[in-house]
């Protein structure tokens, strides 16, 4: 690409979806040159556009004003914003007559709300015959449980991963961001091959994505598992079923970790040596994976006693050059102040009009020739006049009806 066209330039996609994975997976369309529309009510917006990540040092929690969400913010980059009230028929009409000149349509609503708005695959496609619609459901459109609602955490549960998340002594662990946003990265995956596929046949197609099938596709092996052995998988914590030792140790300081894990007998030498003990790789209780593994707990104290006494960075020097798999487990100071990270460009900046300037995440990928135009996210009904007169048509008269309707704001 070397004239830095994007890869999808000249596609649009009528984004109806909220919270967390349905606009990451957008925002990943966007960042390849699509034209992104979020569409939203601007008395029932996205949830995220109130919503902050960490707790804030308040008496009680703050009112957030609808485009300063830093959730919101962080997974919207790149995109236009339409207010329609869909409750409204003029606000569902418009959404409608969006949506036939979209190459693309996803959602993650219930099952059944874009129907009950006109917005369903079978009536877009009498539209356009070769849409491509992807409705992200928590538990899709078909299926007894298809009206059952979900956020990651249920997605989590039900897809089997919270149950082996965890240590062997305590309850089911359940995370919420890395689920949404791996359940986007796929949805757009699928996005992109739908898209190819419509290049070779000129066929459409609706896809019916389960965020919680979403999560059992990364338990595969243990499902396998599971059928071969009959043996239920049961949470480990930091460890493996075979190497060892894998795990998660103390650093000197507050609250300091790092990541470790030993593949081979080879690499079992090379560790002792680091940490000042090669007799550890000749002993009788660690001179193989098996007798390792059978005196785990024993030996993670051992490794313990050593890191918890000297630098995290440092140590973590000391093993990769020693050719181990070792890491640092950072927070987010530690993120935004890696060297590495910053050579790769890994943080976009962008100027805010309300909040001023933020460093957000970027794309985890690279490509030639190519960087990702750093865009924030649209402010509420930023871009309702583009959208509506561009390309709907609408008159500046008809426009001023809408708000004075309340259809948009």
């Amino acid at each position: 690409m070397k004239d830095n066209t994007l890869p999808l330039e000249g596609i649009r996609v009528g984004d109806f979806s909220w919270v967390w994975a349905g606009p990451f997976a957008c925002m990943l369309l966007a960042m390849l040159g699509a034209e992104v529309i979020k569409v939203e009510g601007h008395k029932r917006t996205d949830l995220m556009r109130h919503s902050v990540i960490w707790p804030l040092a308040d008496p009680a929690p703050a009112n957030v004003p609808p485009n300063q969400g830093l959730a919101f913010n962080s997974v919207n980059m790149n995109k236009k914003s339409l207010t329609l009230d869909l409750s409204k028929p003029e606000g569902a009409l418009l959404a409608k007559q969006l949506a036939a000149k979209c190459d693309i349509v996803i959602d993650n609503m219930r099952a059944g709300a874009m129907e009950r708005v006109g917005l369903g695959y079978e009536a877009l496609r009498k539209l356009r015959p070769d849409i491509i619609v992807l409705s992200s459901g928590s538990r899709g459109k078909e299926g007894p449980e298809r009206d059952f609602p979900g956020y990651a955490t249920i997605h989590n549960a039900i897809g089997g991963v919270a149950y082996v998340t965890g240590y062997p002594d305590d309850a089911p662990s359940t995370t919420v961001g890395d689920t949404d946003l791996m359940n986007a990265t796929t949805a757009a995956f699928i996005l992109l091959a739908a898209l190819h596929h419509r290049m070779q046949t000129g066929e459409g197609q609706f896809i019916d994505y389960s965020q919680c099938e979403g999560v059992t596709s990364l338990a595969g092996e243990m499902a396998l598992g599971y059928q071969m052995t009959g043996r239920i998988p049961e949470r480990m914590g930091n460890a493996h079923p075979y190497y060892a030792p894998h795990n998660v140790y103390r650093c000197w300081g507050v609250d300091r970790w790092l990541a470790l894990e030993i593949h081979s007998d080879i690499e079992f030498a090379a560790l002792a040596r680091v940490i000042g003990k090669p007799e550890l790789a000749q002993g009788r209780r660690f001179k193989t994976m098996r007798a390792r593994k059978r005196n785990e707990r024993v030996l993670d104290r051992i490794i313990e006693e050593w890191t918890r006494q000297r630098d995290r960075d440092w140590m973590v020097n000391e093993f990769c050059q020693a050719g181990l798999a070792a890491a640092p487990s950072r927070d987010w100071q530690d993120i935004y102040a890696d060297p590495h990270l910053r050579a790769r460009d890994a943080f976009i900046k962008v100027q805010h009009p309300e909040i001023g300037p933020l460093e957000l995440v970027g794309v985890p990928w690279k490509m030639s020739d190519y960087t990702p135009p750093p865009n924030r996210a649209p402010l509420l009904g930023e871009h309702n006049d583009y959208v509506l007169r561009r390309i709907l048509g609408l008159t500046e008269q008809q426009v001023k009806e809408l708000r004075e309707k309340d259809v948009i704001n």
